[in-house]
């Protein structure tokens, strides 16, 4: 599937579509702060309102969080709730900015329940300011034909990039300078949170530069999709097919472990690896619409890799733990049916 994709893709988008979104995603992990979190914004013009999420993930395990849907009347710019985005150089350089207040909830699985997480929990003034430049070449586009069926539209110009993240994120009185990696995206078209029966995407930053994203998106009635790509510091590969297995915790099934086993393409041809997940922390976010209930689990990821994906042959082994411990986040999408996440199984 031949895609397009060009450095004006950095900017805004048309959409008439009623459910168009146009959205950025920026997440990170400092190592040595122990800090991490995401921020994203999603434009939803035609509807008249922004989705605006910030999240951080503090070094003593409390979450930082606030959601709003602020009122928008255009698709000029991302700019909602206090936070915005600069694209300063298209794929090398871009701004993310926060100022405004955050719940700081203790326990983070309260969120849950909103309502109550918002009401019962302490906010304090909050500030994100950090420059994010390209560590990877970008990964995907805007296919040349639509490859979603009507009324499961997700996306229909998608793609992700490595990044590197320096700058400032102050908490009430606590301030920690960021100098750490992670994984944004950039998409547009037609959105619901209910079109996927389920998805599982995984975003890794190795410590020697190398990262990956692995996704797995689930249908109701159909096989879904199974891929990614593999950053090796050099080059871009694909990934081929992708296995998800996941061990699950409490009452309410929240992922733990996780082991993802995947062939990437290798010079002569396609390398089985596997990679292993352990959450360190969760939140777990709600959408509804007519009358259905999305999850997305958000789990800050500490991950092991089999060997270093900067090796070209199998069996090759490294000395350095950098190869093959890394950070990022693991997100579950989940419809909610009878109370459990449909996609459980898998």
């Amino acid at each position: 599937m031949k895609v397009r994709l060009e450095p004006a893709d950095e900017y805004m988008h048309p959409g008439p579509e009623p459910t168009f979104n146009e959205s950025m995603y920026f997440n990170f992990f400092d190592p040595s702060e122990q800090l991490g979190g995401f921020v994203r914004i999603g434009n939803r013009p035609n509807e008249g309102h922004a989705e605006m999420t910030v999240c951080l993930y503090l070094p003593d395990g409390r979450v930082a969080f606030t959601f709003h849907r602020p009122e928008i009347d255009s698709n000029e710019r991302f700019a909602a709730g206090g936070a915005s985005f600069e694209v300063i150089t298209p794929f090398e350089e871009l701004r993310v900015r926060y100022d405004g207040k955050l719940v700081i909830l203790d326990e983070p699985l309260d969120m849950a329940d909103p309502r109550a997480a918002f009401t019962s929990n302490p906010w304090e003034t909050a500030s994100v300011d950090l420059t994010y430049s390209g560590a990877s070449t970008p990964f995907g586009g805007e296919p040349e034909e639509s490859h979603e069926r009507p009324g499961e539209e997700f996306a229909r110009g998608h793609y992700e990039q490595l990044v590197q993240a320096r700058g400032t994120v102050r908490v009430g009185e606590e301030e920690w300078s960021v100098d750490g990696r992670g994984l944004r995206d950039h998409s547009w078209g037609p959105r619901t949170w209910q079109a996927p029966w389920y998805y599982r995407w995984l975003t890794v930053n190795m410590g020697d530069g190398t990262g990956m994203m692995l996704s797995r998106i689930a249908r109701a009635d159909g096989p879904g999709t199974r891929g990614g790509f593999v950053w090796d510091g050099t080059g871009l590969r694909p990934v081929d097919h992708v296995e998800i297995s996941t061990e699950w915790i409490g009452e309410d099934l929240y992922h733990q472990q996780i082991t993802a086993r995947f062939d990437v393409r290798g010079p002569d041809g396609p390398l089985r690896r596997e990679l292993t997940g352990e959450v360190r922390n969760l939140i777990p976010l709600r959408n509804r619409r007519d009358g259905r209930v999305t999850r997305i689990s958000e789990g800050l990821t500490v991950w092991t890799l089999d060997r270093p994906l900067s090796a070209s042959e199998p069996g090759h082994d490294s000395s350095d733990p950098s190869a093959t411990t890394g950070y990022g986040l693991s997100e579950y999408l989940d419809q909610i049916i009878d109370g459990e996440p449909v996609g459980r199984a898998e």
